[in-house]
Protein backbone atom coordinates (compact mmCIF):
# COMPACT_ATOMS: atom_id res chain seq x y z
CA UNK A 1 0.00 0.00 0.00
CA UNK A 2 2.72 2.21 0.72
CA UNK A 3 4.62 1.58 -2.29
CA UNK A 4 1.34 1.77 -4.31
CA UNK A 5 1.23 5.27 -2.58
CA UNK A 6 4.67 6.70 -3.45
CA UNK A 7 4.99 5.65 -6.71
CA UNK A 8 1.76 7.19 -7.55
CA UNK A 9 2.44 10.62 -5.76
CA UNK A 10 6.53 10.62 -7.38
CA UNK A 11 4.25 9.89 -10.73
CA UNK A 12 1.51 12.74 -11.02
CA UNK A 13 2.47 14.89 -7.49
CA UNK A 14 6.18 15.00 -7.47
CA UNK A 15 7.53 17.77 -4.95
CA UNK A 16 3.76 19.32 -4.14
CA UNK A 17 2.08 18.77 -1.10
CA UNK A 18 -0.32 16.27 -1.97
CA UNK A 19 -1.64 13.74 -4.58
CA UNK A 20 -5.06 14.25 -6.21
CA UNK A 21 -5.56 10.14 -7.29
CA UNK A 22 -8.77 10.78 -8.91
CA UNK A 23 -7.43 13.66 -11.36
CA UNK A 24 -3.78 12.65 -10.89
CA UNK A 25 -2.25 15.69 -10.42
CA UNK A 26 -0.27 17.66 -7.23
CA UNK A 27 -2.18 19.25 -4.73
CA UNK A 28 -0.25 22.44 -2.55
CA UNK A 29 -3.03 24.31 -0.52
CA UNK A 30 -2.12 26.77 2.07
CA UNK A 31 -1.66 25.12 5.16
CA UNK A 32 2.39 25.10 4.55
CA UNK A 33 2.57 28.43 3.55
CA UNK A 34 4.96 28.47 0.50
CA UNK A 35 6.69 25.13 1.64
CA UNK A 36 6.30 22.38 -0.67
CA UNK A 37 7.27 18.36 -0.85
CA UNK A 38 5.06 17.73 2.87
CA UNK A 39 4.47 14.06 1.41
CA UNK A 40 7.78 13.77 0.85
CA UNK A 41 8.84 14.52 4.16
CA UNK A 42 6.31 12.94 6.26
CA UNK A 43 7.19 9.55 3.89
CA UNK A 44 10.96 9.63 4.92
CA UNK A 45 10.86 7.56 7.65
CA UNK A 46 8.10 5.45 6.67
CA UNK A 47 10.13 4.39 3.62
CA UNK A 48 13.16 3.62 5.68
CA UNK A 49 11.49 1.49 8.09
CA UNK A 50 9.97 -0.19 5.82
CA UNK A 51 13.29 -0.94 3.84
CA UNK A 52 12.07 1.09 0.90
CA UNK A 53 15.53 2.27 0.16
CA UNK A 54 15.71 3.47 -2.90
CA UNK A 55 12.18 5.05 -2.31
CA UNK A 56 13.66 6.46 0.29
CA UNK A 57 17.14 8.09 -1.66
CA UNK A 58 14.98 9.94 -3.71
CA UNK A 59 12.95 11.85 -1.50
CA UNK A 60 16.19 12.57 0.63
CA UNK A 61 17.58 13.93 -2.97
CA UNK A 62 14.66 16.18 -3.09
CA UNK A 63 15.02 17.43 0.58
CA UNK A 64 18.78 17.66 -0.04
CA UNK A 65 18.43 19.44 -3.85
CA UNK A 66 14.94 21.10 -3.66
CA UNK A 67 13.15 21.67 -0.33
CA UNK A 68 13.17 25.88 -0.21
CA UNK A 69 12.66 26.87 3.16
CA UNK A 70 12.81 30.35 2.19
CA UNK A 71 9.36 30.49 0.72
CA UNK A 72 6.80 33.23 1.70
CA UNK A 73 3.23 32.75 2.31
CA UNK A 74 1.49 32.15 5.90
CA UNK A 75 1.55 28.64 7.00
CA UNK A 76 0.39 26.83 10.37
CA UNK A 77 3.02 26.41 12.89
CA UNK A 78 1.56 23.20 13.99
CA UNK A 79 1.58 21.42 11.11
CA UNK A 80 5.01 22.79 9.82
CA UNK A 81 6.41 21.16 13.07
CA UNK A 82 4.59 18.20 13.13
CA UNK A 83 4.91 17.50 9.73
CA UNK A 84 8.23 19.01 8.50
CA UNK A 85 10.52 19.78 11.61
CA UNK A 86 9.09 16.43 12.96
CA UNK A 87 9.97 14.43 9.70
CA UNK A 88 13.11 15.83 9.79
CA UNK A 89 14.08 15.15 13.00
CA UNK A 90 12.71 11.62 12.73
CA UNK A 91 14.73 11.24 9.69
CA UNK A 92 18.02 12.12 11.36
CA UNK A 93 17.76 9.97 14.45
CA UNK A 94 16.78 6.76 12.68
CA UNK A 95 19.43 7.11 9.72
CA UNK A 96 21.87 9.27 11.53
CA UNK A 97 22.41 11.13 7.91
CA UNK A 98 22.53 15.33 8.17
CA UNK A 99 19.85 15.59 5.51
CA UNK A 100 18.83 19.33 6.49
CA UNK A 101 18.16 20.74 10.15
CA UNK A 102 15.82 23.76 9.81
CA UNK A 103 15.68 26.98 12.08
CA UNK A 104 12.81 27.60 9.94
CA UNK A 105 9.78 27.76 13.11
CA UNK A 106 12.79 29.80 15.47
CA UNK A 107 11.68 33.59 15.26
CA UNK A 108 7.62 32.75 15.14
CA UNK A 109 7.88 31.52 19.26
CA UNK A 110 9.49 34.59 20.04
CA UNK A 111 5.78 36.02 20.19
CA UNK A 112 3.39 35.31 22.41
CA UNK A 113 0.99 33.94 19.81
CA UNK A 114 1.25 30.20 18.26
CA UNK A 115 -1.14 30.40 15.83
CA UNK A 116 0.68 30.54 12.86
CA UNK A 117 4.02 32.23 10.90
CA UNK A 118 5.00 33.29 8.12
CA UNK A 119 8.48 31.77 7.00
CA UNK A 120 10.56 33.97 5.01
CA UNK A 121 10.33 36.75 7.59
CA UNK A 122 9.43 34.64 10.79
CA UNK A 123 6.45 37.09 11.52
CA UNK A 124 3.29 36.01 13.74
CA UNK A 125 0.37 35.59 12.00
CA UNK A 126 -3.73 34.19 12.79
CA UNK A 127 -5.84 31.73 11.07
CA UNK A 128 -8.94 33.23 10.20
CA UNK A 129 -10.71 30.36 12.19
CA UNK A 130 -8.84 30.77 15.44
CA UNK A 131 -11.38 32.27 17.82
CA UNK A 132 -11.51 35.84 17.61
CA UNK A 133 -7.74 35.95 17.39
CA UNK A 134 -7.24 33.18 19.86
CA UNK A 135 -4.64 30.86 20.59
CA UNK A 136 -5.59 27.31 20.29
CA UNK A 137 -4.50 24.60 23.05
CA UNK A 138 -3.60 21.67 20.35
CA UNK A 139 -1.27 24.54 18.41
CA UNK A 140 0.72 25.82 21.35
CA UNK A 141 0.92 22.71 23.52
CA UNK A 142 2.46 20.49 20.67
CA UNK A 143 5.49 22.01 20.01
CA UNK A 144 7.13 20.03 23.43
CA UNK A 145 8.78 17.04 21.54
CA UNK A 146 10.35 18.64 18.84
CA UNK A 147 11.73 21.31 20.52
CA UNK A 148 13.30 19.85 23.18
CA UNK A 149 15.04 17.53 20.40
CA UNK A 150 16.36 20.84 18.76
CA UNK A 151 17.65 21.81 21.74
CA UNK A 152 19.45 18.14 22.15
CA UNK A 153 20.59 18.84 18.53
CA UNK A 154 21.56 22.37 18.24
CA UNK A 155 22.48 22.53 22.39
CA UNK A 156 20.85 26.12 21.86
CA UNK A 157 18.33 25.92 25.01
CA UNK A 158 16.01 28.39 23.89
CA UNK A 159 13.58 25.95 22.14
CA UNK A 160 13.44 24.11 25.33
CA UNK A 161 13.11 27.28 27.18
CA UNK A 162 10.30 28.90 24.90
CA UNK A 163 7.84 25.69 25.60
CA UNK A 164 8.75 25.70 29.19
CA UNK A 165 6.99 29.02 29.03
CA UNK A 166 4.40 27.81 27.66
CA UNK A 167 3.92 25.21 30.31
CA UNK A 168 4.62 27.93 33.34
CA UNK A 169 1.67 29.69 32.00
CA UNK A 170 -0.50 26.72 31.56
CA UNK A 171 0.40 26.07 35.34
CA UNK A 172 -0.61 29.65 36.87
CA UNK A 173 -3.58 29.55 34.51
CA UNK A 174 -7.01 28.80 36.63
CA UNK A 175 -8.69 25.85 34.74
CA UNK A 176 -12.06 24.89 35.04
CA UNK A 177 -12.70 21.90 37.51
CA UNK A 178 -8.95 20.93 35.94
CA UNK A 179 -10.00 21.37 32.68
CA UNK A 180 -8.01 22.68 29.99
CA UNK A 181 -10.51 24.81 27.54
CA UNK A 182 -8.97 24.95 23.71
CA UNK A 183 -9.10 28.90 23.30
CA UNK A 184 -6.72 31.14 25.22
CA UNK A 185 -6.10 34.57 24.47
CA UNK A 186 -2.33 35.59 23.91
CA UNK A 187 -3.38 38.96 24.93
CA UNK A 188 -4.79 38.50 28.34
CA UNK A 189 -3.76 35.39 29.08
CA UNK A 190 -6.89 34.41 30.01
CA UNK A 191 -9.44 31.64 28.38
CA UNK A 192 -11.55 32.85 25.75
CA UNK A 193 -14.59 30.47 26.04
CA UNK A 194 -14.89 27.07 28.20
CA UNK A 195 -15.23 24.42 25.16
CA UNK A 196 -12.91 21.40 26.19
CA UNK A 197 -12.41 18.69 23.87
CA UNK A 198 -10.08 15.49 23.46
CA UNK A 199 -10.67 15.75 19.40
CA UNK A 200 -9.44 18.19 17.45
CA UNK A 201 -8.33 21.84 18.86
CA UNK A 202 -7.57 20.04 22.21
CA UNK A 203 -6.10 16.46 21.24
CA UNK A 204 -2.21 16.59 21.26
CA UNK A 205 -1.51 18.71 23.98
CA UNK A 206 -2.66 16.05 26.51
CA UNK A 207 -0.79 13.10 24.48
CA UNK A 208 2.09 15.58 24.21
CA UNK A 209 2.23 15.70 28.69
CA UNK A 210 2.39 12.13 29.14
CA UNK A 211 5.30 12.00 25.93
CA UNK A 212 7.44 14.78 27.20
CA UNK A 213 7.74 12.38 30.62
CA UNK A 214 8.27 9.23 28.41
CA UNK A 215 10.30 10.91 26.17
CA UNK A 216 12.76 12.28 28.97
CA UNK A 217 12.79 8.52 30.30
CA UNK A 218 10.61 9.29 32.92
CA UNK A 219 12.27 12.59 34.66
CA UNK A 220 9.78 15.03 33.52
CA UNK A 221 7.60 14.95 36.86
CA UNK A 222 5.72 18.16 35.53
CA UNK A 223 4.57 16.73 32.86
CA UNK A 224 3.46 13.93 34.86
CA UNK A 225 1.64 16.22 37.06
CA UNK A 226 -0.26 17.83 34.57
CA UNK A 227 -1.41 14.60 32.59
CA UNK A 228 -2.47 12.72 35.30
CA UNK A 229 -4.21 15.94 36.57
CA UNK A 230 -5.74 16.22 33.32
CA UNK A 231 -6.90 12.78 32.88
CA UNK A 232 -8.23 12.88 36.29
CA UNK A 233 -10.73 15.83 35.10
CA UNK A 234 -11.60 14.32 31.50
CA UNK A 235 -12.88 11.25 33.58
CA UNK A 236 -14.50 13.38 35.94
CA UNK A 237 -16.42 15.54 33.41
CA UNK A 238 -15.97 14.27 29.77
CA UNK A 239 -16.45 10.12 30.04
CA UNK A 240 -19.41 8.63 29.65
CA UNK A 241 -21.11 5.48 29.18
CA UNK A 242 -23.96 5.40 26.62
CA UNK A 243 -27.05 3.07 27.39
CA UNK A 244 -25.30 0.41 25.11
CA UNK A 245 -22.52 0.36 27.45
CA UNK A 246 -19.93 2.04 25.01
CA UNK A 247 -17.08 4.41 26.78
CA UNK A 248 -16.56 7.67 25.08
CA UNK A 249 -15.38 11.30 25.34
CA UNK A 250 -17.75 13.52 25.17
CA UNK A 251 -17.21 17.52 24.81
CA UNK A 252 -17.72 20.31 27.53
CA UNK A 253 -19.40 23.27 26.68
CA UNK A 254 -19.24 25.76 29.49
CA UNK A 255 -20.59 23.14 31.69
CA UNK A 256 -22.98 21.64 29.35
CA UNK A 257 -21.85 18.02 27.26
CA UNK A 258 -22.24 17.53 23.79
CA UNK A 259 -22.51 13.85 23.40
CA UNK A 260 -20.38 13.75 20.15
CA UNK A 261 -16.72 11.86 19.64
CA UNK A 262 -14.82 13.05 16.57
CA UNK A 263 -12.65 10.42 14.84
CA UNK A 264 -9.45 12.62 16.21
CA UNK A 265 -10.64 11.49 19.84
CA UNK A 266 -9.89 8.12 19.04
CA UNK A 267 -6.24 8.39 19.29
CA UNK A 268 -6.42 8.54 23.22
CA UNK A 269 -7.22 4.63 23.50
CA UNK A 270 -3.32 4.65 22.77
CA UNK A 271 -2.81 7.64 25.13
CA UNK A 272 -4.02 6.63 28.03
CA UNK A 273 -2.55 2.90 27.58
CA UNK A 274 0.91 4.37 27.42
CA UNK A 275 0.34 6.01 30.29
CA UNK A 276 -1.62 3.05 32.60
CA UNK A 277 1.49 2.12 33.88
CA UNK A 278 2.63 5.66 35.44
CA UNK A 279 0.14 6.29 36.88
CA UNK A 280 -1.03 5.64 40.85
CA UNK A 281 -0.20 1.57 41.85
CA UNK A 282 -4.33 0.90 42.60
CA UNK A 283 -5.14 2.90 39.00
CA UNK A 284 -2.59 1.22 36.70
CA UNK A 285 -5.40 -1.58 35.30
CA UNK A 286 -8.20 0.99 35.62
CA UNK A 287 -6.62 3.14 33.41
CA UNK A 288 -5.68 -0.03 30.81
CA UNK A 289 -9.37 -0.81 30.92
CA UNK A 290 -10.50 2.31 30.32
CA UNK A 291 -7.99 2.62 27.09
CA UNK A 292 -9.42 -0.89 25.85
CA UNK A 293 -13.31 0.50 26.36
CA UNK A 294 -12.47 3.29 24.33
CA UNK A 295 -10.57 1.77 21.27
CA UNK A 296 -13.51 -0.41 21.84
CA UNK A 297 -16.31 1.95 20.92
CA UNK A 298 -14.01 3.66 17.85
CA UNK A 299 -14.23 0.11 16.42
CA UNK A 300 -17.70 0.17 16.81
CA UNK A 301 -18.10 3.53 14.29
CA UNK A 302 -15.96 1.39 12.07
CA UNK A 303 -18.70 -1.77 12.20
CA UNK A 304 -21.35 -0.02 12.51
CA UNK A 305 -20.74 1.78 8.97
CA UNK A 306 -21.50 0.02 5.18
CA UNK A 307 -17.93 0.40 4.06
CA UNK A 308 -16.68 -0.46 7.90
CA UNK A 309 -14.13 2.75 8.02
CA UNK A 310 -15.11 5.57 10.48
CA UNK A 311 -16.90 9.12 10.24
CA UNK A 312 -14.91 12.06 10.83
CA UNK A 313 -17.47 12.35 14.24
CA UNK A 314 -19.77 10.05 15.96
CA UNK A 315 -22.60 10.68 18.41
CA UNK A 316 -24.62 9.11 21.26
CA UNK A 317 -27.92 10.72 21.22
CA UNK A 318 -31.13 10.86 19.27
CA UNK A 319 -31.04 6.99 19.79
CA UNK A 320 -28.20 6.22 17.48
CA UNK A 321 -24.52 5.49 19.21
CA UNK A 322 -21.15 5.83 17.56
CA UNK A 323 -22.62 6.92 14.16
CA UNK A 324 -22.86 9.72 12.51
CA UNK A 325 -26.51 11.36 12.95
CA UNK A 326 -25.14 14.97 10.70
CA UNK A 327 -24.60 14.63 7.11
CA UNK A 328 -21.33 16.86 7.39
CA UNK A 329 -19.74 14.10 9.91
CA UNK A 330 -19.68 10.89 7.19
CA UNK A 331 -16.91 11.45 5.88
CA UNK A 332 -13.24 9.98 6.29
CA UNK A 333 -10.17 11.59 5.00
CA UNK A 334 -7.89 8.54 5.38
CA UNK A 335 -7.09 9.23 9.14
CA UNK A 336 -5.11 7.30 11.53
CA UNK A 337 -6.17 7.73 14.96
CA UNK A 338 -8.15 4.52 15.38
CA UNK A 339 -5.05 2.43 14.22
CA UNK A 340 -2.88 4.15 15.81
CA UNK A 341 -4.78 3.38 18.87
CA UNK A 342 -5.14 -0.34 18.04
CA UNK A 343 -1.74 -0.41 17.78
CA UNK A 344 -0.73 0.65 21.15
CA UNK A 345 -3.01 -1.74 22.76
CA UNK A 346 -1.16 -4.81 20.31
CA UNK A 347 1.90 -3.83 21.89
CA UNK A 348 0.44 -3.20 25.38
CA UNK A 349 -1.30 -6.11 25.76
CA UNK A 350 -1.06 -8.57 22.65
CA UNK A 351 -4.54 -9.52 22.55
CA UNK A 352 -4.99 -10.49 18.89
CA UNK A 353 -8.38 -8.63 18.11
CA UNK A 354 -6.74 -5.36 17.62
CA UNK A 355 -4.63 -6.90 14.99
CA UNK A 356 -7.84 -8.44 13.55
CA UNK A 357 -9.33 -4.94 13.62
CA UNK A 358 -6.29 -3.32 11.78
CA UNK A 359 -7.06 -5.91 8.88
CA UNK A 360 -10.41 -4.57 8.65
CA UNK A 361 -9.75 -1.59 7.92
CA UNK A 362 -6.72 -2.95 5.77
CA UNK A 363 -9.68 -4.64 4.04
CA UNK A 364 -11.94 -1.34 3.69
CA UNK A 365 -9.44 0.98 2.64
CA UNK A 366 -8.01 -1.56 -0.34
CA UNK A 367 -11.84 -2.00 -1.52
CA UNK A 368 -13.23 1.65 -0.78
CA UNK A 369 -10.07 4.28 -0.86
CA UNK A 370 -7.50 2.55 -3.29
CA UNK A 371 -8.88 3.96 -6.74
CA UNK A 372 -5.98 3.93 -9.76
CA UNK A 373 -3.82 6.18 -9.17
CA UNK A 374 -3.25 6.32 -5.29
CA UNK A 375 -5.58 6.60 -2.28
CA UNK A 376 -8.69 9.14 -1.62
CA UNK A 377 -10.67 9.77 1.42
CA UNK A 378 -14.43 9.05 0.85
CA UNK A 379 -17.33 11.35 1.53
CA UNK A 380 -19.50 9.61 3.17
CA UNK A 381 -18.76 6.05 4.89
CA UNK A 382 -22.43 4.82 5.27
CA UNK A 383 -22.73 4.05 1.35
CA UNK A 384 -21.09 1.42 -0.71
CA UNK A 385 -21.59 3.56 -3.42
CA UNK A 386 -18.31 5.35 -2.66
CA UNK A 387 -17.52 8.97 -4.04
CA UNK A 388 -13.88 9.90 -3.38
CA UNK A 389 -12.41 13.41 -2.30
CA UNK A 390 -9.78 13.45 -4.49
CA UNK A 391 -7.11 14.06 -2.01
CA UNK A 392 -4.13 11.12 -0.45
CA UNK A 393 -3.60 13.10 2.62
CA UNK A 394 0.26 13.42 3.74
CA UNK A 395 -0.53 11.98 7.11
CA UNK A 396 -1.87 8.85 5.44
CA UNK A 397 1.70 7.73 4.13
CA UNK A 398 2.84 9.12 7.78
CA UNK A 399 0.99 8.08 10.10
CA UNK A 400 -1.85 5.50 8.65
CA UNK A 401 0.25 2.96 6.97
CA UNK A 402 3.32 3.24 9.17
CA UNK A 403 0.90 1.98 12.40
CA UNK A 404 -0.67 -0.57 10.55
CA UNK A 405 2.85 -1.70 8.95
CA UNK A 406 3.88 -1.87 13.23
CA UNK A 407 0.77 -3.17 14.35
CA UNK A 408 1.46 -6.29 12.20
CA UNK A 409 5.55 -5.91 13.02
CA UNK A 410 7.67 -7.09 15.95
CA UNK A 411 7.61 -5.48 19.42
CA UNK A 412 11.71 -4.71 18.58
CA UNK A 413 11.02 -2.28 16.11
CA UNK A 414 10.72 1.13 16.99
CA UNK A 415 10.21 -0.43 20.67
CA UNK A 416 7.89 1.84 22.71
CA UNK A 417 10.45 2.22 25.73
CA UNK A 418 13.04 4.20 23.30
CA UNK A 419 11.01 5.94 21.32
CA UNK A 420 7.81 8.18 21.31
CA UNK A 421 5.95 9.22 18.00
CA UNK A 422 4.94 12.44 17.61
CA UNK A 423 1.60 13.43 16.37
CA UNK A 424 2.40 12.71 12.93
CA UNK A 425 3.67 9.77 13.90
CA UNK A 426 7.36 10.85 13.95
CA UNK A 427 9.57 8.41 15.97
CA UNK A 428 11.66 10.62 18.14
CA UNK A 429 13.86 8.73 20.77
CA UNK A 430 13.72 8.90 24.23
CA UNK A 431 16.33 11.39 25.89
CA UNK A 432 18.91 9.87 28.20
CA UNK A 433 20.23 13.11 28.97
CA UNK A 434 17.97 15.05 31.09
CA UNK A 435 19.26 18.61 31.05
CA UNK A 436 16.59 19.54 29.26
CA UNK A 437 13.42 18.58 31.15
CA UNK A 438 14.92 21.29 34.11
CA UNK A 439 12.54 24.40 34.48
Amino acid sequence: MMKFAWDNYKRYAWGKNELRPVTRNGHIGNMFGGLRGASIIDSLDTLYIMGLMEEYNDAKEWVQNSLDLNSNGEASLFEVNIRYVGGLLSAYYLTGEEVRLIDVCYPSILVRSAASFIPKHGTSWSWGWASAGSSILAEFGTLHLEFVHLTELSRNSIYTEKVMNIRKVLNKIEKPHGLYPNFLSPVSGNWVQHHVSIGGLGDSFYEYLIKSYLMSDKTDDDAKKMYYGALEAIEANLVQKSPGGLTYMAEWRGGILDHKMGHLACFSGGMIGIGADDGAPEKRQHYLDLAAEITHTCHESYTRSATKLGPEAFRFDGGGEATATRLNDRYYILRPEVIESYMYMWRLTHDPKYREWGWEAVEALEQHCRVESGFSGIRDVYTMTVSHDNMQQSFFLSETLKYLYLLFSDDDLLPLEDWVFNTEAHPLPVVQNHSSFAL
